[in-house]
């Protein structure tokens, strides 16, 4: 004999008399909370290759600072002192390489005793440098309305167009520096 299935209103019933676990919900991810707490120690404590990088002139001098940035501290699973790894521009690597002692003692001063025990170079073109190579391209001064009138009066009767633009440009140039 077939068993028969309950009406809705005894589906009802039994729904509201029966007590159901709650769904389980997973922990949350240790990684957000933990964060904070990372973040706070970081701030007290931490001296990362982010500190590194603000302060590299000071720690290494100008000198090495202008050949020189540090790419990243890489820590043995082991644990014990870690290695740095410091980009130099160039044909500088071999100067540097001569230098790795005193840089790591210099590092060492700023992060702790023995937090680095060895320097890694690798040769290649420097962001900060790249940055810096560009001066900030001051504008120069106008011309004078004297000097301006003479050479519109020159290209008066070059057609107006991309070669009159450049002309006046060259124009500009040229006697800004015979003034300048």
């Amino acid at each position: 004999m077939a068993r028969q299935l309950p009406t809705a209103a005894e589906a009802a019933a039994i729904l509201a008399r029966k007590r159901t676990r709650p769904q389980r919900r997973p922990p949350p991810v240790a990684g957000r909370s933990l964060n904070r707490l990372l973040k706070a120690l970081d701030g007290k404590y931490g001296q990362g290759p982010g500190a590194l990088q603000a302060r590299w002139r000071e720690i290494v001098g100008v000198e090495i600072a202008r050949r020189t940035e540090p790419v990243k501290l890489t820590k043995p699973r082991t644990g014990g002192p870690a290695a740095l790894e410091i980009r130099v521009a160039g044909a500088s690597a071999a100067l540097i390489q001569h230098q790795a002692p005193e840089i790591v003692a210099r590092v060492n001063l700023f992060l702790g005793e023995a937090a680095v025990n060895k320097l890694r170079i690798v040769q290649g073109p420097l962001r900060a440098t790249a940055e810096a190579a560009k001066p900030p391209r001051r504008r120069s001064a106008p011309l004078d309305a004297a000097q301006e009138a003479e050479l519109e009066r020159g290209l008066a009767e070059t057609p107006d167009g991309p070669l009159k633009a450049a002309l006046l440009s060259l124009g500009r140039g040229v006697l800004r520096r015979r003034t300048g």
